[in-house]
């Protein structure tokens, strides 16, 4: 089910060329077809997953062993549901083992094994319903959760890096220690403070390009394992040295 094992009977196959309709900009004509010829895409659907992200979970997980059964996940931006679907098979969320949990500004269909509400992260109230609906600590908190771009690059970096930092903020809130963090960033460089933090609060810090990303996209992940848990008594995380790993 690996992406390498799924894909490559494809990357040979002839492209799909889509005409310009009259009330189709060339802008989505190319993204339409990108995705007519896009070979996660075409294995997602094939699979039953609800978008190629999932590959992206996939291939992490199959490396860094992220997801074991009878885990509680939170998801970040959960729609349309790539990430909860591949983390309810793994953990057994669907047979009553562990559970996941997904918010997103988009409504998703039911997926089996996720319980998937409408909400803003950003909303003040947001990281206290999430704690309820998680019913205790979390072994794993995912964030695919991107701002709107406005196409000026710094301006992008700013606002996606804004969010992983409010992410990182909630998981250290909700994490159990061993946990771990997953995060959309842009390539470019993570900011100093932002890596510090994960640094501080968990054993071991790395950036993925999974091959499903697509090639041409600044797009990048910021993964942190082993969490060390908070002191005993307060909200802050222990703080030791930690292994960094680019």
């Amino acid at each position: 089910m690996t992406q390498k094992k799924s894909t490559g009977s494809r990357e040979g196959s002839l492209k799909v060329r889509v005409k310009t309709a009259k009330k189709r900009t060339m802008s989505s004509t190319l993204w339409l077809q990108r995705q007519l010829n896009d070979p996660y895409v075409v294995q997602a659907k094939k699979e039953g997953w609800r978008s190629r992200a999932a590959f992206k979970l996939i291939e992490m997980d199959d490396r860094y062993k992220l997801l074991r059964h009878g885990q509680r996940i939170v998801d970040l931006g959960a729609a349309p549901g790539g990430w909860a679907q591949v983390a309810a098979k793994k953990v057994g969320s669907a047979n009553g083992h562990g559970r996941v949990i997904g918010i997103d500004l988009l409504d998703i269909d039911f997926i089996p094994g996720v319980e998937f509400t409408v909400m803003d992260f950003l909303d003040e109230d947001a990281p206290d319903r999430l704690k309820a609906m998680l019913g205790g600590e979390a072994d794993g908190v995912m964030s695919d959760m991107a701002a709107n771009t406005t196409g000026h690059k710094k301006t992008d970096h700013i606002k996606i890096v804004g969010l992983a930092e409010l992410a990182i903020e909630f998981a250290t809130e909700v994490l159990a220690p061993g946990g771990f963090f997953v995060a959309k960033v842009l390539q470019g460089g993570t900011e100093h403070q932002l890596l510090a933090q994960l640094k501080r609060d968990f054993k071991t810090v790395r950036h993925v390009k999974p091959e499903a990303s697509r090639a041409g996209s600044a797009e990048l992940y910021v993964l942190a394992t082993g969490f060390r848990g908070r002191r005993p008594g307060t909200d802050v995380p222990n703080a030791e040295d930690a292994d960094a790993e680019d």
